[in-house]
């Protein structure tokens, strides 16, 4: 089972918001949280077999082992979530590819001009450690990362969920796959 995402600190809001349980929110946004998985499971899973009910309730498994999980917004469950079961494709993506199963994890360069390329199987296990890199120097890069590209929220969504100018959110996307391009020509 993946380590658990680390939970992103808390950004000051200008409306104090109080702190939902992990539980009521995984109940609130089911049908979202089902949305998301379709894409991961439309984009990464098809070989794989892997259904949609099953990418959410692991997800939910492991979002449960966390004592005492609570969310002060929608979209960092949301987030945290993804990121969630991002981890759990991966794993499934390193596990089927694993020497003893006669994989071969050969990644070669890609073209990141198209998002989309990035969600190859082959390319996520590179892509979750450029992620992580990413996560600890800017940890602002990496929300809109997983918002974006993980959940499918568009710009204009995250900048409402960030309470900043869609503009910002445009920069820090573009700065976000810039950083995602060289960490993953380098790797």
């Amino acid at each position: 089972m993946p380590n658990p995402p680390e939970v992103p600190p808390q950004q000051p809001s200008s409306a104090a918001a109080e702190p939902v349980p992990a539980a009521v929110l995984f109940t609130q946004l089911y049908e979202e949280l089902r949305r998301m998985a379709r894409r991961e499971v439309r984009i990464n899973g098809a070989n794989d077999h892997m259904s949609t009910g099953t990418l959410v309730h692991e997800a939910w498994l492991d979002i449960s082992q966390r004592q005492s999980l609570e969310f002060e917004e929608r979209g960092r469950f949301l987030a945290y979530a993804s990121r969630t079961m991002r981890g759990l494709v991966i794993d499934r993506i390193r596990a089927r590819q694993a020497q003893k199963r006669g994989g071969g994890l050969d990644i070669t360069a890609l073209d990141t001009q198209s998002a989309e390329q990035l969600l190859q199987p082959e390319a996520l296990p590179g892509l979750s450690e450029a992620m992580d890199e990413m996560a600890a120097l800017e940890p602002e890069l990496a929300r809109v990362v997983d918002l974006k590209f993980f959940c499918g929220f568009t710009l204009a969504e995250i900048a409402v969920m960030h309470e900043v100018s869609e503009r910002t959110v445009q920069r820090q996307w573009e700065k976000a796959r810039l950083f995602l391009h060289h960490a993953l020509a380098e790797g």
